[in-house]
């Protein structure tokens, strides 16, 4: 396996040097303009230096994540989304020609990655995010940002008709990231990618190989899929192309983000079960308690709750741990 973790697309001397001091040779990215001061990725240039950057530093840079730009006209289907596929399609083709195989990504409209809150506090006193349904009852978006299933499903079918073939040609893998929380509607945007039969049903419509899974551990463990058994069918069709790695405390109506050693999942027999399984690409540690002299601000997606580099110092020591004594071997 391939042990990497999400780095900011722009130096940062502190979690890039101690990334590379605990034996992290993969960095994925978020090369997104407002986190890189750079174009995006469809960019050749800008992804070139971006990726330059993490050669000087000593990384493999092995992926992006996220949204890379604003994808709201495609995943909402407004007029403008012709031309930004095509953007997404110079991506995908600028990520091949200079070697970067994977771009894990989602299709959650208007409301990415949500938690309502991120002062949760965890063992020691350190502090973590949690969801709670009850925390949005009453709120909505606005009316014009609002979507059904049905026209969400429509958007991501049309999306993937076009993205696909260009990925496979490319060389990428595009790995699929669940809703999270994998709950519908939230604030009165549908998601749809809330149960294992939605990424069968992806799968059944795309059967290609440039279709592919992020396995995010967590959020399949609350909405209440049996983890070993669909990530074995996943595997053995080849479906699984990154994994993340976090645990949480709770359901999908209500959790909390908790140390990797301290929640109900045995990461280490998981970790086993994978690559019993054949899985030898790349894992990351997903969110992290915020440690001592740490801060969560205020939820904003991307990469800041859960993303301090302590936590993720620790995670990594748990995951290589785990990877030692399971005989795992860990590039």
């Amino acid at each position: 396996m391939k042990l990497s973790m999400l780095l900011p697309p722009k130096y940062d001397e502190r979690k890039w040097t101690l990334a590379r001091q605990i034996g992290v040779n993969y960095a994925i990215t978020k090369a997104a303009p407002e986190l890189s001061g750079r174009a995006a990725p469809y960019d050749l240039a800008s992804l070139q230096a971006i990726k330059e950057d993490f050669n000087e530093a000593g990384f493999n840079l092995y992926g992006l994540e996220g949204d890379q730009f604003d994808m709201s006209a495609i995943k909402l289907g407004l007029p403008g989304r012709d031309a930004l596929i095509e953007k997404y399609q110079a991506m995908l083709r600028n990520m091949g020609r200079l070697e970067i195989p994977l771009l894990c990504y989602n299709f959650m409209a208007v409301i990415g990655w949500f938690r309502t809150r991120v002062d949760i506090p965890e063992r020691g006193a350190a502090i973590v995010s949690e969801f709670n349904v009850v925390d949005t009852a009453g709120q909505v978006v606005p009316a014009e940002q609002q979507i059904s299933e049905e026209k969400l499903w429509e958007n991501f079918f049309y999306f993937l008709e076009a993205v696909l073939p260009v990925a496979k040609e490319a060389g990428v893998k595009m790995a699929l990231h669940p809703d999270d929380p994998p709950i519908s509607p939230l604030k009165g945007v549908a998601r749809i990618l809330t149960s294992a039969a939605a990424f069968d049903k992806v799968w059944e419509k795309f059967p290609v190989e440039s279709n592919s899974i992020t396995f995010c551990q967590a959020t399949f463990k609350i909405m209440g899929e049996n983890l070993k058994n669909i990530s074995r069918n996943w595997l053995q069709q080849n479906r699984i192309a990154f994994l993340h790695l976090r645990d949480v405390a709770g359901d999908k109506y209500h959790f909390r983000e908790t140390f990797h050693d301290n929640g109900p999942t045995p990461m280490a027999e998981l970790l086993k079960h994978y690559a019993d399984n054949g899985f030898t690409g790349p894992l990351r540690p997903d969110h992290a308690p915020a440690m001592y002299g740490e801060n969560q601000n205020t939820f904003a997606g991307g990469m800041s709750v859960g993303y301090e580099i302590t936590g993720k110092i620790f995670a990594v020591g748990c995951i290589k741990g785990a990877a030692d004594a399971c005989n795992i071997p860990m590039e």
